[in-house]
């Protein structure tokens, strides 16, 4: 019998885009529909990635990279408009999903105190603005968790929820967790800033960086399989030469996008899709990695942000187009950043993030998405996705 937390129209949807993929076999598909249980009711997420998906790790951290002064955080209700560490003026597309698959709280930053607990239920947040998949991305911050730290943390979680519950019962709960992994931006962004002195190094080719980044990430992903993860959520990295920052240091022009930055991003995104597709041959239907097609509804957010819903889909609400981009909120009006009278109505709330508007648009397809924007299902259908047995 299917557990009690799917319906049939989810099970047939699932149904329907698992058959695309050859390694999804009939016997498996039959089992995973009427003999095994699916899932537990509970959203438990693990999120990894950097300032776009942070929950305020970095306000720990002696870093450049903090959002935890005003105006971030302006339309976050929990914390009734006081910044909590998040890049952005409301919720993050991570803490947007989660709402949606039922939590009625986040998954707090890992570096807080006392949040071990949380591993157990809701779940933890790892992400650290300014990191990125290599160790050495964001150097010129100072304080940041790579992704690889990040996994670290994670390790810690893992020992704890061991603990609590037995090895056997982990393993279960690991399997039926969410893991999502939003990164790579920040490796793209430091590939072409202007040099620092004492800080820059010999750049390669566009294409060894790309092999570089996913062979990296991979790495990464294939140590949270063997920590427990089985269902992954990895985001593509969106189109950077739009964003405010790059466009200010590559001077580009009001609707204008860099198309040096936006042709890597793509064919990093052609590869991390393949490889992606590779890890579910290989390791498939026993665990599942999803795409997310940032690059794509992002730029289509951008180009017809009118549609959307928005007034501006280029320049930031917050902090300007010139360095050092910072958006902030002093004593006065002479002391804090111009900030948009309309938050809602702009694409990007600062030089390097969306808004909580555009969040809310990404995060719908990513729920309830087709394969053109996550693949091989998206995340409500991921949610009622599982195996029933350990490995």
């Amino acid at each position: 019998m299917v557990h009690s937390c799917t319906n049939n129209i989810e099970q047939m949807e699932i149904l329907h885009y698992l058959a695309t993929f050859p390694h999804f076999t009939l016997t498996f598909i039959f089992q995973m529909f009427y003999v095994l249980p699916i899932c537990s009711c509970i959203a438990t997420s693990f999120v990894f990635g950097d300032s776009l998906v942070d929950a305020g790790n970095n306000n720990f951290l002696f870093t450049l990279s903090k959002a935890d002064s005003p105006p971030y955080g302006i339309d976050f209700k929990p914390s009734h408009g006081h910044p909590t560490g998040r890049f952005t003026n409301g919720r993050t597309i991570s803490d947007i999903v989660g709402q949606a698959l039922g939590a009625n709280s986040f998954p707090p930053p890992y570096l807080a105190p006392n949040v071990e607990s949380n591993a157990t239920h809701i779940g933890i947040n790892y992400a650290s603005g300014a990191s990125g998949i290599l160790d050495a991305t964001g150097t010129v911050f100072i304080g940041r968790v790579p992704l690889r730290e990040q996994i670290n943390n994670f390790e810690e979680s893992r020992r704890y929820i061991v603990n609590a519950m037995g090895e056997k019962n982990a393993k279960r709960f690991l399997m039926k967790a969410m893991f999502s992994v939003t990164i790579g931006s920040n490796d793209v962004i430091n590939y072409f800033q202007p040099s620092i002195p004492f800080l820059s190094y010999e750049k390669v080719s566009p294409t060894t960086f790309q092999d570089f980044l996913v062979s990296n990430l991979t790495m990464n992903l294939q140590r949270l399989h063997e920590l427990g993860a089985r269902k992954f959520v990895v985001v593509g990295v969106g189109p950077l030469g739009c964003i405010p920052f790059i466009r200010a240091i590559k001077l580009i022009s009001e609707g204008k996008c860099s198309v040096e930055v936006n042709t890597l991003i793509r064919s990093y995104n052609k590869k991390l899709k393949a490889e992606l597709n590779r890890l579910n041959k290989d390791m498939g239907p026993k665990a599942i990695f999803l795409y997310a097609n940032s690059y794509d509804v992002f730029r289509d957010i951008i180009l017809n942000y009118k549609q959307h819903g928005f007034e501006n889909g280029d320049a930031p609400c917050c902090g300007g187009y010139f360095p050092p981009f910072v958006c902030y909120k002093g004593k006065n009006a002479n002391t804090s950043s111009v900030m948009c009278d309309d938050r809602g109505k702009y694409v990007f709330w600062d030089a390097y993030h969306p808004t909580e508007a555009a969040n809310v648009i990404v995060a719908k397809k990513f729920l309830n998405g087709d394969p053109s924007v996550i693949s091989p299902i998206n995340i409500r259908q991921l949610r009622h996705y599982g195996y029933g047995s350990i490995e």
